[in-house]
């Protein structure tokens, strides 16, 4: 169960097994989905359509990006950036599971609510991601960066680029795109915790005997639904924080297509519905679906799997 639930209290697993759970998840996850961040994050940058008609489109699909990146840059691009990748990943799920528990139980123990309704996991996943996010975003700026440059490379290695990016555009650099990562991130991670418990308990209502025998399908697919359905709602911005994160790389991006500027939030919303319509605010939300399916699928599968672990080993030794 994730969260706090006062009717399992001898399945309750200690707060730095919680953090452990999170961070395996979080880096398992990665390595499998790196490939597909990877497109994403290019198709988010591209200001020309997603579309064979177009002539100066770089990417107009999964497939072609795919072999164009691997023919142009090898295999080892869709690992671009993925260093500070995995170290945002591992610090991501230990601070979101662990507060996403926390505050369950600070819920629980004050009495508000019932720590497993709707609202509850929708209010404190979205606190819970808020607080990650403001413990590892220097980290995903320089992940952006790193998958978005092209070749030659501008950064070399990590700390290459964190010195670079620190004397040339001051420390604020690392919290480029903060707003709106703070505004998407909150109804995002509110609405996987949310929507993750609801379908759990639509399929164990579905198909009880089915519930109680697959667990771990069942947190897979939950989990991918849950993914899903908050990706598409929150999905615009998205898009706004990595053209954000971007700004001031420009000279790195010109080898895929124009570039453009922004001066903040309103700024890149007004100038992207302009110049490429409502369907460019979507624009990678194909990649970002699939990679959204399996991600949030997989972290809820593995967090699952080793709290389970954490407690049949706690059983084990009592």
């Amino acid at each position: 169960m994730v969260g706090y639930d006062p009717k399992a209290d001898d399945r309750n697993i200690s707060n730095l097994e919680v953090a452990v759970a999170g961070s395996v998840s979080g880096l398992v996850t990665r390595v499998l989905i790196s490939p597909l961040d990877v497109i994403k994050i290019r198709f988010q940058l591209q200001i020309e359509r997603l579309s064979r008609s177009d002539p100066n489109a770089k990417y107009h699909g999964i497939l072609q990006a795919g072999r164009q990146i691997l023919q142009e840059e090898g295999p080892t691009a869709f690992w671009k950036g993925h260093i500070p990748a995995q170290l945002l990943s591992i610090g991501y799920g230990a601070v979101q599971f662990l507060s996403f528990e926390v505050l369950t139980e600070l819920v629980h123990r004050a009495s508000v609510r019932d720590a497993r309704d709707f609202s509850v996991h929708f209010l404190c996943g979205g606190l819970s991601a808020c607080v990650a996010t403001l413990a590892v975003h220097p980290v995903d700026v320089l992940r952006t960066r790193f998958a978005a440059q092209g070749e030659p490379r501008v950064y070399k290695t990590l700390r290459d680029a964190v010195v670079t990016m620190y004397r040339s555009e001051g420390p604020l650099v690392f919290y480029k795109g903060l707003n709106p990562t703070l505004i998407a991130i909150f109804p995002y991670a509110g609405f996987q915790f949310s929507i993750y418990s609801s379908l759990k308990c639509a399929y164990e209502w579905a198909l009880p005997a089915e519930g109680k025998k697959n667990g771990n399908f069942k947190n897979l697919l939950c989990g991918s639904g849950a993914g899903v359905i908050s990706k598409t709602l929150t999905y615009p911005l998205d898009l706004f924080k990595k053209r954000l994160q971007v700004g001031g790389f420009e000279q790195a991006r010109a080898s895929f297509g124009q570039v453009r500027s922004y001066k903040g939030l309103l700024d890149c919303a007004g100038q992207v519905l302009r110049e490429e319509g409502a369907q460019g605010c979507f624009k990678g939300l194909s990649p970002s679906l699939l990679k959204a399916a399996l991600s949030t699928g997989l972290v809820f599968f593995w967090y699952e799997l080793f709290c389970n672990l954490f407690h049949h080993m706690r059983k084990a030794d009592s």
